[in-house]
Formats: structure tokens, C-alpha cells, sequence
């Protein structure tokens, strides 16, 4: 299978509600992972790997900092055939208004993605952790003769009523989807019964012919998910490939949360794989300065100075600065854009506001620190499993996370 003669379409989010306050002043695929990356890194890289030349993404909510990122980092020469390139959402003589859902979305941009002249279009979402090989995805759906076809991944009975929930038959064809189901009308959907994992749920990842995507798409219906594909069932060939690899949709704070600390704790998703980097934009920073600090499961992104603290089941972002005396458990820390210099720290004092970074003394716990947050000297940040979900100017409550907001100001001695 030559994947020249696939463009890979990948979406680049809405509003982003469930991930709010990360998603105040960036689209999902922009938020930052893992102490150095943004999400949209991920499905980029995987194209990159899997020899998909032509990526195009289609971008609408708080897009800037996106395409920023985006025009930085993936840049081809003029002897490199594919590109890397945005596909805004726009006022046209045929579509006046906002892209309002996946389809639509891709709908709306249809004369772009047939100029890219290839036969085969993979559609892939902003928004998840996962590597895949699509050349596999798109061969199997060439020898399977499928109209469409979707990636699938084995789940719980427990995780299935917050997906979309699929029944294939003995050949591998989809004979029935569900969007998350409720615990009665799990019963007969299993794909693998006996089985730990019997359940199938969609990854929001599929392949079209650019012919038929373009026939599909003639037809009413704003979302893959809720319209096209559950239509195309009755009449089409739509297939399921099982995908049993690491996965996981980042769609809410908690699972943002949850996913950067088990990346700490040395999860299943493996970044460093020689072969296969997950690709960003190289900065160029110095290595870390670290004095007298003890550090336990902890992902350490470069450029940062930490002095004399204690840091454990973390992620610490580039150019993070800590302080002395610091203690910072199950915490985010996603660091900064650049670093101040001494007249912005004399700015500082005159302004009576922190510096970037986290000052002396303080102890933060089960925190998300978004980037340029200046947290004071003594501070105290912690978890509380029943605190209710509340919106200050300079930090937010969501899932009884604190999660510190982009450029936010905690002055010394606050107790959170």
C-alpha cells in the first residue's frame, strides 16, 4: 500500500467544554501533555511514521496558539511532495456559518481534500494518546473491500457506557453501533464475550475512499459519530479494525489529569522509542538545574531550575522554576513560554505580584499549574475529593482538582 496516496485528516476540536479551564485561551489539540508536547503532536507523528506525506487539519475554536505550534514545528522543504497545512473554518458563498460537527466540518472543506488528489482519506481525532500504524488501518480496510472502515478498541463493561459501543459479526463487519449505551443496552452488544475487555468502542478514527466521503457527506447529518456512520450501517460495507494498543481520549480534566500522571509513572505509552519520537517543537532550551532535589516518579521536561524540593508522581513542564523548600505531589506542572528576565522580576517586585514558577515553601497537591502561572512563597494547593466545582479569577475547581489558569496569580500565604 503506497500511504502517499492517503491525506490524513485530522480534527482540531471544538470548544473543548470538558476540558475547560485548560481550553480557555487554546483549542484541545493545542493543550500541552507530558511536560513538552501538545496533543495534536501525537496524531501528527503517527502520520509521519506511518509515511502519510499530506496532514491537513482542520482548526475553528482559539486557534492561534494551534497554528503557532503548527507552523513552527512542521515544516517541509520545497523537495518534500506532502505539507503540513491548515484548513480554517471560513465564510464562503456556500458555507456561512461555523463548522458544526465532525462531518460538517470535513463537508465544508471537501474541494481541499479533493485537491489533494488521494484515492483513500484517514480521518483522526486532536484529542487522543495513542501510537498507531495506519498503514495496518488502511491496508486492512484495501483487503477487506470495506466502504468504511473504523478503528476499534476492546473495553470494559465498566468504561462502555461512556463510548461508542459497536457489534461486529464473525467476518469483522459492524452490524450495529450504539453511543454510549446505558447498563441495559449493553446486554448482547458483546464483540469478544468471555473476555476481560468484551466490548467494542470506536476511536473516532476512520478510513473513506475520497470518492465515497464525498458521496456520504451529500447526504444530511453534522457528526460521523451520531450521523454518517450510524446511516452508512444500513446500506455499506463498514468494517471494524481492532486496534489493542495503548489509547486514551483526553476529552475531560480528569482524564487529562489522570493520563499526564500515569505518563510519570512509566504507563504503556512509551515516548521514547528511538525510531518513532513523537515529534514537537525543538526549542532549544539548557539542560535542567537541579540542586539537592528529590525526585520520584516524576516526568522532567528540560530547561527547568528547581532548587532544594521535593517532587513525586509529577510531570514538570519546560522552563518550570520551583523554588526552595517546595513540596509538589500528584501534580501538573506544565511550565512556561519563556523565561524573566531581571527587569521583568523587578517589574515584579514593584507590582507586588510572583515571579513564574512556584516560590519558597510552598506545597502543592493533586494540582494542574498552567503555563506562566505564578504561584507566591508559602502557598498551600490541595486535592479535596468533595470540593464543589467553583470559578475564581486566578484558579478553578473541576473534580476536586485545583487547576492553577494560564498566566493565573497565587499571592504568598494563600491556602487553597
Amino acid at each position: 500500500m503506497i500511504m502517499k496516496d492517503v491525506l490524513g485528516l485530522i480534527m482540531g476540536g471544538g470548544r473543548g467544554a470538558r476540558l475547560y479551564p485548560l481550553t480557555k485561551k487554546r483549542s484541545k489539540p493545542a493543550v500541552p501533555v507530558a511536560g513538552k508536547y501538545r496533543l495534536i503532536d501525537i496524531p501528527i507523528s503517527n502520520c509521519i511514521h506511518s509515511g502519510i506525506d499530506k496532514i491537513s487539519i482542520l482548526t475553528q475554536f482559539n486557534s492561534v496558539s494551534l497554528h503557532r505550534h503548527i507552523f513552527r514545528t512542521y515544516r517541509r522543504d520545497m523537495f518534500t511532495d506532502g505539507w503540513v497545512q491548515i484548513l480554517a473554518a471560513e465564510q464562503t458563498p456556500e458555507n456561512k456559518g461555523w463548522y458544526q460537527g465532525t462531518a460538517d466540518a470535513v463537508r465544508q472543506q471537501l474541494v481541499e481534500i479533493k485537491n489533494a488528489g488521494t484515492t483513500y482519506v484517514i480521518i483522526l481525532a486532536g484529542d487522543h494518546l495513542y501510537r498507531m500504524d495506519y498503514r495496518k488501518f488502511v491496508q486492512y480496510h484495501i483487503d477487506t473491500h470495506a466502504d468504511i472502515t473504523l478503528a476499534v478498541q476492546p473495553v470494559s463493561e465498566g468504561e462502555a457506557p461512556e463510548l461508542g459501543i459497536l457489534k461486529r459479526n464473525t467476518d469483522g463487519e459492524i452490524v450495529s453501533f450504539t453511543e454510549k449505551p446505558t447498563s441495559a443496552e449493553l446486554d448482547g452488544l458483546e464483540s469478544l464475550p468471555g473476555t476481560e475487555k468484551p466490548f467494542l468502542a470506536s476511536m473516532g478514527i476512520y478510513v473513506f475512499s475520497t470518492k465515497l466521503l464525498a458521496e456520504l457527506l451529500a447526504a444530511p447529518g453534522d457528526d460521523f459519530g451520531k450521523d454518517i456512520i450510524p446511516e452508512a450501517l444500513v446500506n455499506r460495507r463498514v468494517m471494524g479494525h481492532v486496534f489493542d494498543g495503548y489509547w486514551a481520549d483526553i476529552g475531560t480534566i480528569k482524564r487529562f489529569y489522570e493520563v499526564n500522571l500515569e505518563l510519570a509513572a512509566n504507563s504503556a505509552f512509551e515516548l521514547n522509542i528511538p525510531k518513532q519520537p513523537v515529534y514537537t517543537n525543538p526549542r532549544f532550551l539548557p539542560p535542567g538545574d537541579l540542586q539537592r532535589v528529590l525526585l520520584t516518579k516524576t516526568l522532567l521536561a528540560e530547561g527547568c531550575r528547581i532548587a532544594d524540593a521535593e517532587i513525586t508522581n509529577s510531570v514538570v513542564g519546560i522552563r518550570s522554576i520551583i523554588a526552595s523548600g517546595v513540596v509538589m505531589r500528584d501534580t501538573v506542572m506544565m511550565g512556561a513560554d519563556y523565561y524573566e528576565t531581571d527587569e521583568h522580576r523587578a517589574e515584579n517586585v514593584e507590582q507586588g505580584r510572583p515571579d513564574i514558577g512556584i516560590g519558597n515553601g510552598s506545597t502543592i497537591e493533586g494540582a494542574i499549574i498552567d503555563k506562566k502561572a505564578r504561584i507566591g512563597c508559602n502557598v498551600h494547593i490541595r486535592h479535596l475529593p468533595d470540593r464543589p466545582d467553583s470559578e475564581n479569577e486566578n484558579w478553578v475547581v473541576r473534580d476536586g482538582l485545583v487547576i492553577v489558569l494560564k498566566s493565573g496569580i497565587i499571592a504568598d500565604g494563600t491556602v487553597i
